[in-house]
């Protein structure tokens, strides 16, 4: 069950790559000093994609732990 270790890894790092992103996107819209209703809107596309990388960070660390059980 090594593999689904490694392969848990690899999508919680991806998981993780999707939260850095996501927080990157909304604090260059901050710095770019956009308006108010602009912000907002920023920040309502990027909630979608933080919780969907949120979600593959938990997943990853699921198998993480599967395949260390199984191992």
């Amino acid at each position: 069950m090594e593999w689904l270790i490694w392969l848990g890894a690899l999508v919680s790092a991806l998981g993780l790559g999707g939260l850095f992103w996501s927080i990157a996107k909304v604090w260059r819209a901050r710095r770019a000093g956009l308006s108010d209703e602009a912000l907002r809107e920023v920040v309502r596309k990027a909630v979608p994609l933080n919780m969907g990388a949120l979600m593959l960070s938990v997943l990853g660390l699921m198998m993480v732990i599967i395949g260390i059980f199984l191992g």
